[in-house]
C-alpha cells in the first residue's frame, strides 16, 4: 500500500497546495483557516441556497475557489459541532477520504484536525485523520485477482496545520504503523485459504522477521507431537496442509517480561466431522483473523519500535473432516496435562488456543497474555459486529484494553467469567468438554481458555463479529490491530 507522507506544520502555505481539507458546519460556519480567505463567505452562501448543508458525512468538491491558492478545496461537513459525536466525526472523515482518493488530489493541507468532539483532544483527531487517510489507499491485490485494474492513488503528500509537538508527532506515527499493520491484516485474510495457509503465514512471520528484525520460530507437526500438543494436533490430524506453531519476538525493553499475543490461526474451518453448512461457508478463510492481527500489530511494532518486549505465537492449521479427523466424543491430551472430550470438532479454536497458550507461558514466561480469535458465532449474536467481546483474569489489563477500544473507536465489551458457568464444561469421560452447550457460548469459550491461563494475567479478545464484513463489501476490517497496537505503546509509556 502506498504510504502518505505525512507532515505537522503551524505555518503552512496554502501555495504549497492543490487542495485544501475544510470542515463546514452547520449554517456554513468554517474555522479560522476558511475565514483567512474568502472561503467563509463561500460556504455561508452555499448554505443559504441549499447546496451544501455541512450535514455530518456530506462532502463537496469546490474548484479554483476566488482568493484561494488552492485549485481544490474539499469542504466536508460536520453538522452542529456541539452535537458532534465520534461515530458522526468518523462518518465525515471517511467520506473526506473517498472524496480525495476520487480526486486529482496530490499534496493536500487537511485542517479537519482542528475539529473534534468534546470529549477528545487535537492530539486524537490527528491520529484518527492519519489513520482514516492512510486506510483510505489500502486496495486487496493478489495473483487471484490478476483482472482487477488496481488502486493508482494520486495522493502523495498531507500537512495538519497544526504544532509538531512530541504528542502530535507520537499519534501521527502510530496511527500510519497501525494503518500499514492493518493493511497487512486485510491481506491475509482476504487471501483464498489455497494461497494463505499455514506455511504462508510462517513464512509472513519470517519476512517481518527480515525486515524488522524480529527473533522467529516455527515449530512443526513433527515437534509440536513430541512435545504432546493434543488438543491442537487433535484439529489438525484431518488436514493435508501441515500445522505450524508460529513464534516471533520483539524486544524493545531490555530483559523485561514480555507480553505475549495469541493468535487463532485456522486458516479454514470446515467444522470438522460436525461440518458447518454450506452456506457462506467461503468466509470460513477469515477463521485466521487473529493470527491475521497479531502479524499487523508485529508489522507496526517494527515501525514504531516501543520500549515493551513482545511475543506473537500463532497456532495454525485448516479444520478438515477426514477419514481420520477427530470425531465427536474422542479425548486427547492437551500440553498442559488437561484432558479434553471434544462433543463438536466444530470448537476447534479453543483446541488449538489452548496449547499455544501453554507454550507461550512454558518457553517465554509472559508477564500478560492477550489472545485474540474469530471464536464463536454467539459473540456476534450477543454484540453484532460494532465491538468485539473482551473477557479477562485480571480487571486492570481489561480496562487498559477497553481505554485503547475506546481512543482508538476500535472498541471491546466486557462479558463476565464465573464458576458457574465454568460447571457447563463438564464433562464425565474427561477433565471437561470442549463446548458448554448454546447458553452464553462466547462466555463458556473463554471459561475453557480461563483453564490454561491460572497463573498469569490474561484477556480474551473474541473478534468472530468484528474481523470482517460480508455481502457487497465482503473483506476483512484490520480490526483489533489499532486498539492492540495503542495497548502495547501504553504499556510502553509512548
Amino acid at each position: 500500500m502506498k504510504q502518505i507522507q505525512f507532515s505537522l506544520s503551524s505555518n503552512a502555505d496554502l501555495n504549497a497546495f492543490d487542495t485544501l481539507v475544510l470542515p463546514v458546519f452547520d449554517k456554513g460556519q468554517t474555522t479560522d483557516l476558511g475565514t483567512d480567505t474568502q472561503l467563509a463567505t463561500l460556504t455561508e452562501s452555499l448554505f443559504e441556497q441549499g447546496d451544501f448543508l455541512a450535514k455530518p458525512g456530506q462532502t463537496q468538491m469546490v474548484f479554483q475557489p476566488a482568493g484561494v491558492p488552492c485549485r481544490r478545496v474539499l469542504l466536508v461537513g460536520f453538522g452542529d459541532i456541539g452535537k458532534l459525536t465520534v461515530k458522526a466525526y468518523l462518518e465525515s472523515l471517511n467520506a473526506a477520504a473517498k472524496a480525495l482518493d476520487n480526486s486529482g488530489a496530490e499534496e493536500v493541507l487537511n485542517s479537519l484536525i482542528d475539529v473534534q468532539p468534546a470529549e477528545t483532544d487535537q492530539a486524537w483527531s490527528v491520529y484518527q485523520n492519519a489513520l482514516a487517510f492512510q486506510r483510505s489507499l489500502y486496495d486487496y491485490e493478489h495473483e487471484s485477482r490478476n483482472k482487477k485494474t488496481p488502486k493508482t492513488p494520486k495522493l502523495n503528500g498531507m500537512t495538519f496545520p497544526v504544532e509538531a509537538s512530541a504528542e502530535n508527532v507520537s499519534q501521527l506515527e502510530q496511527a500510519q504503523a497501525s494503518a500499514l499493520g492493518m493493511a497487512l491484516t486485510q491481506d491475509l485474510a482476504n487471501m483464498p485459504s489455497n494461497f494463505c495457509t499455514p506455511t504462508y503465514l510462517a513464512e509472513t512471520a519470517q519476512k517481518l522477521g527480515e525486515m524488522h528484525g524480529f527473533d522467529v520460530n516455527i515449530l512443526d507437526e513433527a515437534e509440536m507431537t513430541q512435545m504432546g500438543m493434543g488438543a491442537f494436533m487433535a484439529v489438525a490430524q484431518g488436514a493435508h496442509t501441515p500445522p505450524k506453531m508460529i513464534c516471533l519476538s520483539y524486544r524493545g525493553a531490555g530483559d523485561e517480561a514480555p507480553i505475549a499475543l495469541v493468535g487463532k490461526g485456522v486458516t479454514f474451518d470446515t467444522g470438522g466431522i460436525s461440518l458447518k453448512p454450506g452456506e457462506s461457508m467461503d468466509e470460513m478463510k477469515y477463521d485466521m483473523g487473529g493470527a491475521a492481527t497479531v502479524l499487523g500489530v508485529f508489522e507496526a511494532l517494527g515501525r514504531l519500535k516501543p520500549k515493551v518486549n513482545v511475543v506473537g505465537v500463532i497456532p495454525s492449521t485448516e479444520n478438515m473432516p477426514a477419514g481420520n479427523a477427530t470425531k465427536p466424543g474422542d479425548v486427547v491430551k492437551s500440553l498442559s496435562g488437561q484432558t479434553i472430550e471434544i462433543l463438536n470438532t466444530d470448537a476447534e479454536g479453543r483446541l488449538i488456543l489452548c496449547d499455544a497458550l501453554t507454550y507461550a507461558q512454558q518457553t517465554y514466561q509472559p508477564k500478560k497474555i492477550i489472545d485474540m480469535a474469530t471464536l464463536t458465532g454467539a459473540c456476534i449474536i450477543a454484540l453484532g459486529h460494532q465491538m468485539s467481546a473482551v473477557l479477562g483474569n485480571n480487571q486492570p489489563l481489561v480496562d487498559a484494553l477497553l481505554a485503547s477500544g475506546l481512543k482508538t473507536y476500535d472498541r471491546f465489551w466486557q462479558m463476565p467469567l464465573s464458576e458457574e458457568y465454568d460447571e457447563q464444561l463438564q464433562s464425565n469421560f474427561a477433565d471437561m468438554a470442549n463446548i458448554g452447550g448454546r447458553p452464553a457460548g462466547t462466555i463458556t469459550a473463554a471459561q475453557f481458555l480461563a483453564r490454561y491461563t491460572r497463573d498469569v494475567e490474561w484477556a480474551h479478545l473474541d473478534i468472530a463479529g468484528t474481523a470482517w464484513v460480508s455481502g457487497k463489501n465482503k473483506g476483512a476490517t484490520g480490526r483489533p490491530v489499532p486498539a492492540v497496537v495503542d495497548f502495547l505503546m501504553a504499556q510502553a509509556g509512548q
